[in-house]
């Protein structure tokens, strides 16, 4: 059997946990591959809201095993409140949630150092969710990091005490940063010996055994493929490969087991904090959009920067990613424009280009676009593909013309049953 992957081709927030739970019921485990709490993703179903950050979205599926893979990095605090908050709405994941032992965890000090090294920046800031992610990869490179394997081998306490005078020394490089670690350390140890009962393996061996014995395994990307470290907009990315490659790495699988790659869209475009963004949209049409779909952080709450349908970088996120099939999310937002602009080019150095190029700042790049019928219709009770509005169809057709890559999936709201299978 192959691993499919499915991950997000824009900026992240593009509906990545609804599509993982709409498929979940196609697949035996459901495994996260990369990226840490600062995900967020949202699925809604029978009138409820869940916002998960580390734990697989298949969790809501009895008899689903969801694996943390080893290209995670885990949040303790975070990890034992999203079990908690899971439990007190009648579903208990940890029976059937796998944990590898080569993840890396968030230490107390991770999130002030992220915290410092942000404020320290000023206006250079890039946007990040504080949760420790970034400065934890720089653990791992550097290999100074502790991993989840570190909690049952005997060297825990010493590593960690470690790495915490580490990081003290780095704090003080930042003297008008104040901090109480004594406030939140306690905490986080009570968080790390309940995350040592939980089921801690070697994913690397359990996910190839499950494959050769048949099972069928979706890897779930987190952010988007804009913010991988490699071929986001550096530097305003995250601090690991949200691309389909990083499924490899992050779970220890070959290349030759890859299967279908699912990328997931939105209608428009959103980024959420500092970067470039060519088709962003300053005025009201941005925050009608904002207002409409809803476009604030599940993980921070921060309001997302809203634009249209970027062609140019859906392009070049389908084919870094060698993305075999499409989901277009939020269709139903774009309900009552009468025209819908979309950028099917750039202009870069005095040339128009269909290729996203090393640099797209706005003195860089200025995106050339061209208008689309828009639909008037509320399609959040659509239920079938034949009732799909003609305009609709036809922003569909030239979406798949345009990226070389079928739609097979289109969503028409928040709800697991507002999704149409084409």
């Amino acid at each position: 059997m192959k691993v499919d992957v499915l991950l997000g081709l824009q900026w992240g927030d593009e509906g990545k946990g609804k599509i993982v739970d709409v498929l979940t019921p196609k697949y035996d485990i459901i495994a996260r591959f990369q990226g840490g709490p600062n995900a967020g993703h949202t699925l809604i179903f029978d009138g409820q809201k869940h916002v998960l950050h580390t734990i697989p979205s298949g969790v809501f599926r009895p008899g689903t095993k969801n694996v943390v893979g080893n290209g995670v990095v885990i949040d303790p605090v975070i990890f034992k409140r999203e079990i908690t908050q899971l439990i007190a709405a009648g579903v208990d994941p940890r029976p059937n949630l796998l944990i590898s032992r080569r993840a890396h965890l968030i230490l107390p000090t991770h999130r002030l150092l992220d915290a410092a090294s942000e404020q320290a920046k000023g206006k250079a800031k890039i946007g990040s969710t504080l949760k420790g992610i970034g400065p934890t990869y720089m653990d791992k490179t550097g290999r100074n990091g502790l991993r989840v394997g570190d909690l049952t081998s005997g060297k825990f306490e010493e590593r960690y005490d470690a790495l915490k005078a580490k990081h003290l020394g780095l704090l003080a490089q930042f003297p008008n940063f104040t901090f109480d670690l004594a406030s939140v350390e306690a905490e986080w140890h009570e968080a790390v010996n309940e995350l040592r009962e939980l089921q801690l393996i070697d994913t690397e061996h359990y996910l190839n055994e499950a494959l050769d014995a048949g099972k069928r395994v979706l890897a779930e990307g987190a952010q988007g493929a804009m913010l991988d470290i490699d071929f986001g907009t550096y530097p305003f990315v995250t601090s690991s490969n949200t691309i389909a490659a990083g499924a490899c790495n992050g779970l220890g699988v070959g290349p030759g087991r890859i299967g279908e790659v699912i990328g997931i869209f939105k209608a428009y475009c959103t980024r959420v904090g500092s970067g470039p963004f060519p088709t962003e949209l300053l005025d009201e049409t941005g925050e009608a959009l904002r207002q409409a779909g809803g476009e604030f952080g599940a993980t921070t709450g921060r309001p997302r920067r809203c634009g249209w349908l970027d062609l140019v970088q859906l392009r070049y996120a389908c084919r870094v990613n060698g993305v075999t099939q499409l989901a277009m999310m939020k269709a139903d937002i774009l309900s009552g424009f009468d025209k819908i602009p979309v950028c099917h080019s750039y202009v870069h150095e005095g040339e128009q280009i269909p290729n996203l190029p090393f640099g797209i700042e706005p003195d860089e790049v200025t995106p050339v676009f061209s208008d689309h019928k828009g639909w008037q219709e509320d399609l959040t009770g659509v239920t079938a593909e034949a009732e799909f509005p003609e305009s609709l169809s036809t922003y569909i057709d030239m979406v798949e013309r345009e990226v070389d890559t079928p739609i097979k999936v289109i969503s028409v709201g928040p709800d697991r049953a507002q999704t149409i299978k084409r």
